[in-house]
């Protein structure tokens, strides 16, 4: 590791997503500091941190508290949190009960970017989080094999625009369309609950369209895919997925693409 430089920090959720950015910030000869979120994280982060901490979401002083005693200047959120905890029985710290009532409304990029003012205070950098990570974010382009019909194209640009207006205002990342008809948007529940329900409603043959908000944070909230996408569009029958190239991760990206050329799926950067 770089003794010359402090060591980052990592606050984990859920997924792979944190374990993939624990294994990129080892092979950058960073000294890791992993902040496991009791509620949500669910990777072995052993391998590769020097130091682990399981603190609970709601305990954000002894967080930050926990990293400054570290020697953490510069850090990062990555893994899922579930927004529903804000409405779960968590009993928050003073800190968080503080910046709880002091924010005007509950949407994730008020939470957290009033969170990022408060580790600023203790002089810790919030850093994108896609740091590392750039070989995972897709350029414009098709990214599986063929090409897609004129059908499929003209649903992509209509689901674009839908994903798009969805996006900024900040309700969820994710549209699935069939005949330039929107048969479900994202809320709170995520993105693949929104493709099952999708997959439910309507009989197959469905486009999966991601987008950033329009003055999208890199620090948090930056719209991922991955192989569980991949199944969960199998599941709904799915044929099209369409991310927003240079804002979106894709987790396991060869992996992505060869498994969605084994089950005819398009993925296309848009």
């Amino acid at each position: 590791m770089d003794s010359n430089l402090s060591p980052i920090g990592l606050i984990a959720g859920e997924g792979k997503f944190p374990l993939l950015f624990a294994q990129e910030a080892r092979k950058n000869r960073r000294e890791l500091i992993v902040i496991a979120i009791k509620e949500e994280a669910n990777e072995d982060f052993t391998p590769y941190a020097r130091t682990i901490h399981t603190i609970s979401v709601s305990k954000l002083d002894k967080i930050i508290q926990s990293l400054k005693k570290e020697g953490v200047k510069e850090a990062v959120m990555a893994g899922r949190v579930h927004h529903t905890q804000i409405f779960s029985d968590l009993i928050p710290d003073f800190r968080a009960a503080k910046l709880l009532f002091k924010i005007k409304d509950r949407r994730a990029d008020s939470i957290l970017g009033a969170v990022a003012d408060e580790f600023k205070k203790d002089n810790i950098k919030l850093l994108p989080s896609t740091t590392f990570l750039s070989h995972l974010i897709p350029p414009p382009g098709m990214l599986t094999k063929g090409k897609l019909s004129e059908s499929q194209s003209r649903n992509v640009e209509f689901g674009i625009r839908m994903a798009q207006g969805l996006s900024a205002l900040d309700l969820g990342q994710t549209v699935v369309v069939k005949k330039r008809s929107v048969v479900a948007i994202e809320a709170i529940e995520g993105t693949d609950e929104c493709i099952r329900r999708a997959g439910k409603l309507v009989d197959g043959n469905v486009l999966v369209i991601k987008s950033a908000k329009p003055n999208q944070d890199l620090r948090f909230d930056v719209p991922i895919v991955g192989l569980n996408t991949i199944k969960v569009m199998r599941e709904a029958r799915a044929v099209v997925l369409a991310v927003q190239a240079h804002k979106t991760l894709m987790l396991d990206k060869d992996q992505c693409v060869q498994e969605a050329n084994d089950h005819k799926i398009h993925i296309l950067a848009w």
